[in-house]
C-alpha cells in the first residue's frame, strides 16, 4: 500500500493503542539537500578543543544494508532538544492561532517598560518548560511568586505517580520531559521522561571545507589601532587618544583569539586574507532521516490520582480517566510532529532539507509484530487533538487554555535590562 493509501488514524485507534495495543508510535522520513543529492549542508557545531579534527558531531552507527548490516558514517544534523524545540514552536503557533487548545503558562512582559518587546513568552518558548527559570521568577497578579501560587505548589509536589498537576498546567512537560532541578527539592524534583524524541541524521557523510575572505572597499591597509582612552569599548588609530598600557598604546580587541588584536580587522575593517577552514565546513550525505519515536509504554507509567479539579478518581474509573489522559497526551505529541513537518525543515543556514515523501506513521505491537501504517495531515492531527482533548474533559480531565498568566518579578525585569544595557556598547 502506498504511504498515500494509508488510513488517517482515528481516536478509537489511538486510545486502543494507548490503552496497551501498541508499544510506541513511530515515524520515519527520508530527506534530502534542497539543493538536491550531493548538496553541502551544514550540521550543527559543537564547543571542542583546539586540536579537534572537527566541530560536528560524526558517529559510526550500524544499519541493515542489501548485504547486511553495515557500519555507515553518520553526522548529526538535529538533536533530539533541537527537535523538541521545533516541534514547541510549531506547536505555540497553533495554540497562539487558536487552532489547538491546551494549558499553557505564559509570562507577560508587555507591561514592562523598556523590554516590553518581549511580550508573552511561555511554556513553549523556555527551554525548561514549567521549570524553567523565567517561571520561577515571575510572579502572579497579586505579586505572589510562582512557586508559591497553587499550580507552583503542585507542580512542586509532582511525581510520575501522580502527574495530573503538570498534565493540567503544562502537559508538553510530559510529552517532551522536564527535571525540575533548580526548584525547591533540588536534583529530588519532579522528572519526567521524554515520551517523544525525534533527530535528524546525514548517513554517508563526509566533510568539506569552507574558504573566507573579504576585500575591503576602502582599502585601509595594516594601521595599527588601539582602545580608546574615553571608551574601551571603541578604537582608534590616533596613538595621542588611545589608552595606555605601561605608557604604551593599548592595542585594540574585541576579544575571540586574538589574533586581530591591533589590527583593523578587529573593527571589521581592512582586507581579510583568503582562508581554509577544516573544522567547519559543512558536509555532503547520501541522504538524511529523521526517526520520531512517541512511547506509549512512557506515557502508561504516568499515574492520575485527581482529576484537574483536585477531586479524587474514582477508583472505579481510575484505569479509564488514565487511558483518556494518555491519549490526550499522545494525540498532542502527533500534533507537535505533523505541524513541525508542516513547516519545514529549515534547519539553520546552508541546511534546508526536503522530504523524499509524505509522512507517514507505523503503530508499534507490543510482541514485536508487523506494524500498523496510518498518516495524518494537519487538519487530522488537529481534529484528533480536539477529539481526545474533548474525551478527556468528560472524565474529568479537560484542559484549560491559560491556566495560569504570570508577569515578571522586579529583579527579573531589572536583569533583562542590565543585560540589554551591557550589551549595547558592544553592538555599538
Amino acid at each position: 500500500m502506498a504511504q498515500n493509501d494509508h488510513p488517517t488514524l482515528t481516536l478509537a485507534q489511538l486510545a486502543n493503542a494507548v490503552g496497551g495495543g501498541a508499544v510506541a508510535i513511530r515515524a520515519r522520513a527520508r530527506l534530502q539537500p534542497a539543493g538536491g543529492p550531493g548538496d553541502k549542508i551544514f550540521p550543527p557545531t559543537y564547543a571542542t578543543g583546539d586540536r579537534a579534527d572537527t566541530r560536528y558531531a560524526f558517529e559510526d552507527r550500524v544499519v541493515e544494508g542489501e548485504d547486511g548490516p553495515q557500519t555507515v558514517r553518520t553526522v548529526l544534523l538535529d538533536s533530539v532538544q533541537s527537535q523538541a524545540n521545533r516541534m514547541e514552536e510549531a506547536l505555540r503557533e497553533a495554540w497562539q492561532d487558536g487552532e489547538a487548545s491546551f494549558p499553557v503558562i505564559a509570562v507577560d512582559f508587555s507591561a514592562e517598560a523598556d523590554i516590553e518587546d518581549l511580550g508573552l513568552l511561555t511554556t513553549l518558548d523556555a527551554p525548561h518548560r514549567i521549570a524553567d527559570a523565567l517561571m520561577r521568577d515571575s510572579v502572579d497578579a497579586d505579586g505572589k511568586p510562582f512557586r508559591h501560587t497553587a499550580i507552583g505548589r503542585a507542580y512542586t509536589d509532582a511525581r510520575v505517580t501522580h502527574a495530573t498537576a503538570v498534565y493540567s498546567a503544562c502537559p508538553t512537560a510530559l510529552v517532551f520531559g522536564v527535571w525540575d532541578s533548580t526548584g525547591p527539592k533540588g536534583g529530588m524534583g519532579a522528572k519526567f521522561a521524554r515520551a517523544l524524541v525525534s533527530e535528524i541524521v546525514g548517513f554517508n557523510a563526509q566533510d568539506g571545507v569552507k574558504t573566507k575572505s573579504r576585500i575591503d572597499p576602502a582599502a585601509i591597509g595594516a594601521i595599527p589601532i588601539f582602545e580608546d582612552k574615553d571608551d574601551p569599548t571603541e578604537w582608534t588609530a590616533d596613538e595621542a587618544q588611545a589608552a595606555k598600557d605601561k605608557n604604551k598604546p593599548k592595542p585594540f580587541s574585541r576579544g575571540g583569539d586574538g589574533s586581530d588584536k591591533g589590527k583593523a580587522s578587529a573593527a571589521n575593517h581592512s582586507n581579510v586574507a583568503p582562508s581554509i577552514d577544516t573544522v567547519s565546513g559543512g558536509v555532503t550525505i547520501a541522504h538524511a532521516e529523521q526517526t520520531m519515536v512517541l512511547s506509549l509504554a512512557a506515557l502508561r507509567r504516568l499515574r492520575f490520582s485527581t482529576t484537574v479539579d483536585g477531586a479524587p478518581v474514582d477508583p472505579a474509573q481510575r484505569r479509564a480517566t488514565e487511558q483518556a489522559a494518555r491519549t490526550a497526551l499522545a494525540a498532542l505529541g502527533l500534533a507537535a510532529v505533523v505541524l513541525q513537518r508542516e513547516q519545514g525543515h529549515d534547519l539553520r543556514s546552508r541546511c534546508l532539507l526536503i522530504p523524499d515523501g509524505p509522512l507517514s506513521f507505523d503503530l508499534i505491537p507490543r510482541d514485536g509484530g508487523a506494524p500498523t501504517s496510518f498518516r495524518l495531515d494537519r487538519q487530522a492531527a488537529l481534529d484528533l487533538l480536539q477529539a481526545a482533548g474533548a474525551a478527556a474533559a468528560g472524565m474529568g480531565m479537560g484542559w484549560q487554555r491559560a491556566p495560569l498568566t504570570l508577569r515578571p518579578a522586579p529583579k527579573l525585569s531589572a536583569l533583562i535590562r542590565k543585560s540589554r544595557e551591557l550589551a549595547l556598547p558592544e553592538e555599538g
